[in-house]
């Protein structure tokens, strides 16, 4: 079981990275609330991993936190609920705020999620609340977003659609989410323009 990678991040986009560990780069998928502490390409990363083993792949998930990957491992425990939804269940939300939720039975704000309608949410409920009574309220590492260097708004766009398709939105739902973040200053790069849509379907 490879449960931590420590290297130096060689490519990101979401929801995948790449991440080099003396020599071997490893694909590792990330829900976006771990992509935003992330540095720089180049820079020493430090990643909390779970290994998914089915009949058809072999998948690796990194998360940024350890309580992240507590709380997905707690999803995937949940009848019906996949590595990929519980990607996308943290990615649409922080760990705290989807723990609140639970503990509220806000089913309104889980079904926002992607892939989650009020039947699943409700499992999430019932099933999950006990497992998560010991959840202790953490501050999330979200750190300011800087400018980087200008990216084309059409390359830019393109590359937050994608990575909000692979999360599980459908293209058409994805093309209305960049939609509504609205204009979008030179300096956006396509992870802080996938963090404004995510955030306009929680408001």
């Amino acid at each position: 079981m490879i449960g931590r990678l420590s290297g130096v991040l060689l490519e990101k986009q979401a929801p995948y990275l790449l991440v080099d560990v003396n020599g071997v780069a490893y694909e590792v998928q990330a829900p976006m609330t771990s992509f935003y502490p992330l540095p720089e390409l180049g820079g020493s990363v430090v990643l909390h991993t779970h290994l998914s083993i089915s009949e058809n792949a072999h998948q690796l998930f990194g998360f940024y936190s350890i309580e992240e990957r507590v709380l997905f491992r707690t999803l995937i425990k949940v009848n019906g609920v996949g590595p990929k939804m519980a990607l996308a269940i943290l990615s649409g939300m922080p760990a705290d705020e989807f723990v609140q939720c639970v503990r509220t039975d806000n089913i309104a704000a889980l079904v926002k999620l992607p892939g989650v309608g009020k039947k699943t949410a409700e499992r999430l409920v019932i099933e999950v609340k006990d497992r998560l009574k010991d959840w202790h309220s953490h501050a999330n590492t979200i750190l300011t977003l800087e400018p980087r260097q200008t990216t084309s708004s059409s390359s830019v766009i393109a590359d937050a659609e994608s990575a909000l398709i692979a999360l599980g939105y459908k293209p058409a739902q994805a093309a209305q989410m960049i939609t509504a973040v609205g204009s979008l200053p030179d300096e956006l790069d396509s992870e802080a323009l996938i963090r404004l849509a995510l955030q306009g379907t929680a408001g």
